[in-house]
């Protein structure tokens, strides 16, 4: 049973030593190991004489600026094993800020006229068919000009209603999807009345700027101009820029890698706590976390000789407050199968890894419910290009399904929906659609029970004695089901069942455990209140409710697996259209048809039964052993190390 409760032993570690070394001991060693870090304060909240350990990051204003620096160098040279001091790295940071400050502020400057220059160019660019010089019109004595932009629905008014009727003239000189921009003119002495018109009408006015010549279109190709000369000049400082930083580049690198890794171990401080000091001032810090086993042994070795850290290993979980997070350790075979255990929830640190039982139920399914030779050897390449060019995880439960599709194809004689061309190694689903429903039924029997043995086990791991006996998947459960599906198997094949009323009292024997689990549950633990608090009454009234639904469920999900036959008599009918509508009775049969029916079928009812399948995995499977309310292992190691 060890193949399928893969999960990483975890060591809960306690790290102490002095404050002012933490960042050595970052650097040095927990930076090399995977440690998954939790709130010290958190963790020994009984302990009263701690306090958070409350720093400002002196990296991240520098770091900042590093950043920067690297951005325009843009290298892709490797990191390097060297160490510098956090000093030192800081001292190269700004020594390169200096080498660099003129460039920087004539880059500002010309940044600065750039945004001018295309807040002016839009300004101008509606009007540039305007053929007009704008110094004239800037100077007009005895007209005035608006220039500006009104909606289309303002427009059309203005046009069909106003403008006939209105003492000015207007100019459109562009429009789009919402405005139309244009100059209108007025004589002086009506343009009281014709601004208050065309206020009304939303008329926004925009101030062309003065000290251009030209028409608009001269002034946009002139400014266009200078706003290209200006990105020239940026270019050609960026350039120089990294020219410099160039002469610098390992040290660049190398600092800007320390303060990362400084900056990157400073956040290990929101989780750690800190004395509160000795009479000699000495404050130590406290840093707490889970290690793999394996780890945590390599740890401990590595800072042995070391006489300023100090560790404390815990084995035993159950003194430790924070639960262990989890850590999957599967096959690369069935690594992929995680995506489908990381939707559902990772397993408690205690509970079984089903990866593995999804990873080869869901693929037996899979076959099962869409055999055929042809279609399942493409969905198998396909999975695997898929997996091997993406490195997408479900490409590779694609390409697994279609492996277990090709040989059921063979067990069925199917391929590409063509049934005569190779022997069936077992029977054809269309051959007896009773026997093929009743087979299906029979597999999620055994699948059901198997999970049921799974909960039990899981149950004695974690020493849950009312799940081990009294759930419904639990012991009780696994007599009362496998009791009752005997007994309608005997009934069915008309056999007759021996001692029935024995067998009565049999099967209500583990649904009264069932029914009655709390107060056995205490009655086991030796506790002094065998039922739990509130009305009596209310607590049988409850578990009939309960009882009922279990009842049920066990019926409702066997059931759910008649749809692993139903799929495969679907494959099966969806083909025989298929060949029927490509006339292959005739001998000559349609090959588009043929070719365009095997890719929607292959498409379409893949998708639909991957979807199927997983739901018979999480509802009718993981319902009976599975909780999946594990933490997912998130370990602190820098990015870089020194």
């Amino acid at each position: 049973m060890e193949v399928i409760t893969i999960i990483e032993k975890m060591r809960f570690l306690t790290i102490t030593g002095p404050k002012d070394d933490i960042d050595r001991i970052m650097s040095q060693y927990l930076c090399k190991f995977e440690i998954h870090l939790e709130n010290a304060l958190s963790e020994l909240s009984n302990v009263h004489e701690l306090k958070p350990f409350v720093e400002v990051n002196p990296y991240k204003d520098i770091l900042e600026k590093s950043e920067l620096l690297i951005e325009k160098l843009n290298s892709n040279t490797s990191f390097s094993d060297h160490s510098i001091t956090p000093e030192n790295a800081a001292y190269t940071i700004k020594k390169a800020c200096q080498l660099t400050d003129d460039l920087y502020n004539q880059k500002k400057h010309l940044s600065q006229k750039k945004d001018a220059l295309i807040e002016i160019i839009s300004l101008i660019e509606p009007f540039r068919l305007l053929n007009y010089e704008i110094q004239k019109i800037l100077k007009f004595k005895f007209l005035k000009f608006r220039f500006g932009k009104i909606s289309h629905q303002y427009y059309n008014k203005f046009s069909k209603y106003v403008y006939d009727n209105l003492n000015t003239v207007f100019l459109e000189c562009d429009s789009d999807a919402s405005y139309v921009w244009g100059v209108y003119f007025v004589p002086a002495s009506s343009a009281v009345k014709v601004d208050a018109v065309f206020s009304s009408l939303h008329f926004e006015r925009i101030i062309i700027p003065d000290g251009y010549s030209g028409t608009p279109e001269d002034i946009y190709q002139s400014l266009t101009k200078k706003l290209v000369n200006i990105r020239q000049q940026n270019r050609a400082l960026s350039v120089e820029i990294k020219n410099r930083l160039h002469e610098i580049e390992d040290d660049l690198l190398l600092a800007h890698q320390t303060l990362t890794t400084y900056n990157q171990n400073f956040e290990i401080r929101k989780l750690a706590a800190c004395t509160k000091g000795t009479k000699k001032g000495v404050v130590f810090y406290i840093i707490c976390g889970w290690m793999t086993e394996n780890d945590a042994k390599n740890f401990l070795a590595v800072t042995e000789p070391d006489p300023d850290i100090y560790i404390i290993s815990e084995n035993d979980q159950e003194h430790v407050l924070t639960k262990p997070p989890t850590r999957l350790k599967n096959p690369k075979l069935f690594q992929p199968f995680e995506l489908f255990i990381d939707m559902y929830g990772l397993p408690a640190y205690n509970e079984m890894d089903p990866t593995i039982f999804v990873a080869l139920t869901y693929t037996l399914m899979f076959g099962i419910m869409f055999g055929d030779v042809g279609q399942g050897l493409c969905l198998a390449i396909g999975g695997f290009l898929l997996y091997w060019l993406k490195k997408m995880n479900l490409g590779a439960i694609i390409g697994l399904a279609g492996i277990w599709s090709t040989i059921f194809g063979f067990f069925y004689g199917s391929i590409f929906g063509f049934e005569e061309i190779i022997p069936a190694l077992w029977r054809k689903p269309m051959d007896n659609i009773m026997s093929t429903l009743l087979t299906s039924i029979g597999f999620g029997i055994g699948l059901i029970i198997f999970a049921m043995i799974l909960n039990i086990i899981n149950g004695i791991r974690s020493k849950n004695i009312e799940k081990v006996f009294f759930d419904p998947s639990g012991l009780a459960g696994l007599i009362c089901y496998s009791l009752a599906v005997l007994l309608i198997i005997l009934a069915l094949t008309g056999r007759k069942i021996p001692g029935s009323h024995l067998s009565g009292i049999l099967l209500c024997l583990p649904l009264a455990a069932i029914f009655l689990k709390e107060p056995f549950t205490h009655l086991v633990q030796k506790q002094k209140k065998i039922f739990p608090p509130g009305s009596k009454s209310m607590f049988f009234i409850e578990g009939l409710v309960e009882l009922f639904d279990v009842v049920l469920s066990y019926a409702t999900n066997t059931i759910s697996f008649v749809r692993v036959g139903a799929f495969a008599l679907s494959h099966a009918g969806m083909m025989g259209v298929v060949l029927s509508l490509a006339d292959t009775a005739s001998g000559t049969p349609n090959v588009f048809i043929l070719i365009i029916g095997n890719i929607a079928v292959t498409a379409l009812e893949g998708l639909v039964v991957g979807i199927q399948v997983l739901r018979l995995e999480y509802y009718e499977m993981f319902s009976r052993f599975y909780r999946g309310t594990g933490k997912t292992f998130k370990p602190f190691n820098s990015k870089f190390t020194n």
